[in-house]
Formats: structure tokens, C-alpha cells, sequence
């Protein structure tokens, strides 16, 4: 099969990686089309995806309009010049555009269920929809079907993803001292619209408090403090996640990486203003606490309470619980590309 991958989020690099595998392991040409956001190019190039960028993340209200307009066209031209026999993508907007215009077959994953924006303009147009079973939102009906467990399992089910401590050790965890994995946002996403996260003040609080204990990692899409550079991440962007399996505690704003913790054994905080089902689903099991940004005296209160007691044995245990009744999803991927392809082949 000929099939076009839409990349719009580092995340969805991690998503797609082991389907992508499998789809080239069989013989199936692919093409990447993706967008300059954050490392999801870096993440691309540094797993030696070939990929063609056509949009670059837009900034507000007027920024990501005009994006759409340019990653709208972009892709009617990639289309017509590949002639896929089906489109995945998660979100998937232009995908879902392009395919009702071309009447190529386009099917999106999503997990956002508190994304109105970008739902209202995609379901329309979608031609199937995968989200979790704990997604919350309004789907297309007839055209939706639910998968079990989160979206991270493509990437991070045990059957995918082993922890190496030589490339922890490589890219900065330091073995000799506990070691903590910081997360900020941008806010600069369409679910993010009339959002702010952490202020300056509240992220040197934090990091004071870890960096006493230990060596902190901090992961940020934004600018950090002057004084805050000293932390930053600095290893590959695709070896990320062995450093972070090292540590003893993960504190963020986002819900991507906290669920990525969670499914890496990782005690977690997750500490911003939307809570999809998926997060809910995953601190109703235990694996991780979800907070509203309360302010820094709440969110170090609960650092404290993770710090006070060794809670990473109780958290693995848990997370092996969740992940043995739930699916390795990247082969779900690839059965679901086959499912909606075109029948015959362009």
C-alpha cells in the first residue's frame, strides 16, 4: 500500500514510529508530511524518518488560521503528487480536508477530548475516528470505534520499548543521585487558546526544591529563566524517554509525557487545566496524580508527598496491572490502515 502519515506533534512521531516499522517491514511505501513544532522534526531526522515539512505551528488565534490555509494546501499538492491509498494522522484536520476533497480515504487518532476547536473542524470531514475508551468528547457517530488503554501503548507497551541504562547514562542521567524529570509547556496549541501554564516563580520553586535532592532534567517548549538553563534536557530528543525511566519523579504540565511516565514506571504529577478522560482513567488507577495548577504551595506540597516515601515500587506494580489487560496498539495502527484503505491500489 501507498500510505501518508500527517505529523503535526513530537507525539505523534512516537505514535506512528513502530507502525511505520511494520508497514515498511511489508513491503508498503510511506510518506511523512510533517510540521515544524517543538522536536517533532528533530525526532524524525534522529530516528532517520524522511519527511517533508509544509506548515510551521502558528501562534494564537490568527497564527494557527493561517496555518491551516497553508498546511491545507500543502497537502492537496502532497496527495496529489503521492497518491496515498489511505491517510493517518492524529487530530488529523488537513488530512481529513484533503481527503473528502480527493475522496482518499483519511482516518485520525485522537485523545483530547477537551479540544473543541480542532474537533469541530475535522469531524466532519473524517472518514473513521480511533480514540480510547475513556475519551469523554463528541465523535462522529457511525464512523467512530474505541480502542483500550491510551494512545502512549503504541510507543511504550513493553513489547516496544526497553529501558537501556547506557543510553540514560549518555544523555545525562547521572546514577550516582536520584535524578527528576521537569516538563513545561508553551501554551501555543489550538486546545491551549486563553491558556497559561507555570510562571517563572513556580518553576524555580520547583526546581530549587528537586535540585536539593538531586539532578533535575527539565523538558521545556519555552523559553526557561536564565538561571534555569543549567537543567535543561540537553541528549538526543529520541533517547529522551530512557532518561527519564531513571527518575524518581515526574512533575509537568504536560498530559503526554505524564502518561509516558506512567507507562515507564515513573511516579507522576501532572499539573494543568485539562484533564482528558485518559488522564482521569489513568489517576483512577493509581498511576498518577492529576492536579489543576493550584498555584506552587499545592503542587510542592504534593512533591513533598511523593518525596516523603519510596512510592516507585508501588507505581510499577500498578502500571503492570494496567498494561496486562491492555493491547500493544501499534499493530492496531496498521490493522486499522487496512481496514479503510482504498481496495485497490493507484
Amino acid at each position: 500500500m501507498r500510505i501518508l502519515f500527517d505529523i503535526v506533534h513530537p507525539a505523534d512521531v512516537l505514535f506512528f514510529l513502530n507502525p511505520m516499522r511494520l508497514m515498511k517491514a511489508r513491503g508498503d511505501t510511506i510518506k511523512i508530511v510533517s510540521r515544524q513544532k517543538d522536536v517533532a522534526g528533530d525526532l524524525l531526522d534522529q530516528f532517520g524518518l524522511e519527511h517533508e515539512s509544509i506548515s510551521i505551528a502558528g501562534n494564537g488565534r490568527f497564527g494557527l488560521a493561517r496555518e491551516l490555509i497553508v498546511r491545507d494546501w500543502q497537502m492537496l499538492k502532497a496527495v496529489r503528487t503521492f497518491r496515498p491509498d489511505v491517510m493517518l494522522g492524529f487530530g488529523g484536520v488537513a488530512i481529513s480536508h484533503v481527503g473528502k476533497l480527493l475522496a482518499v480515504p483519511s482516518v485520525s487518532f485522537y485523545a483530547a477530548d477537551t479540544a473543541s476547536l480542532q474537533t469541530r473542524i475535522t469531524w466532519p470531514f473524517i472518514d473513521h475516528l480511533y480514540v480510547p475508551q475513556a475519551y469523554a468528547g463528541d465523535v462522529p457517530e457511525g464512523r467512530t470505534s474505541r480502542f483500550p488503554g491510551i494512545k502512549e501503548l503504541s510507543y511504550f507497551h513493553p513489547e516496544n520499548f526497553a529501558v537501556d541504562d547506557d543510553v540514560a547514562c549518555a544523555n545525562g542521567w547521572d546514577k550516582q543521585v536520584p535524578n527528576y524529570f521537569v516538563r513545561t509547556v508553551s501554551w501555543r496549541a489550538n486546545h491551549d487558546l486563553g491558556k497559561s501554564g507555570w510562571s517563572d516563580e513556580t518553576l524555580r520553586q520547583l526546581v530549587s526544591k528537586l535540585a536539593a535532592r538531586g539532578k533535575v532534567h527539565i523538558s521545556s517548549e519555552r523559553p526557561l529563566p536564565a538561571e534555569m538553563e543549567v537543567y535543561r534536557y540537553k541528549g538526543a530528543k529520541n533517547q529522551l524517554h530512557h532518561v527519564m525511566a531513571k527518575c524518581e519523579l515526574y512533575v509537568g504540565e504536560s498530559a503526554t509525557m505524564a502518561h509516558e511516565a506512567c507507562l515507564l514506571g515513573v511516579p507522576s504529577i501532572y499539573d494543568g487545566t485539562d484533564h482528558p478522560g485518559t488522564t482521569r482513567e489513568l489517576a483512577s488507577e493509581g498511576l498518577l496524580t492529576a492536579l489543576r495548577q493550584p498555584g506552587p504551595e499545592p503542587l510542592l506540597a504534593e512533591v513533598d508527598e511523593l518525596l516523603k516515601i519510596d512510592v516507585k515500587q508501588t507505581v510499577d506494580a500498578r502500571r503492570k496491572a494496567y498494561l496486562s489487560v491492555r493491547p500493544n496498539l501499534a499493530q492496531f495502527v496498521v490493522d486499522a490502515a487496512d481496514r479503510h484503505a482504498l481496495p485497490v491500489s493507484r
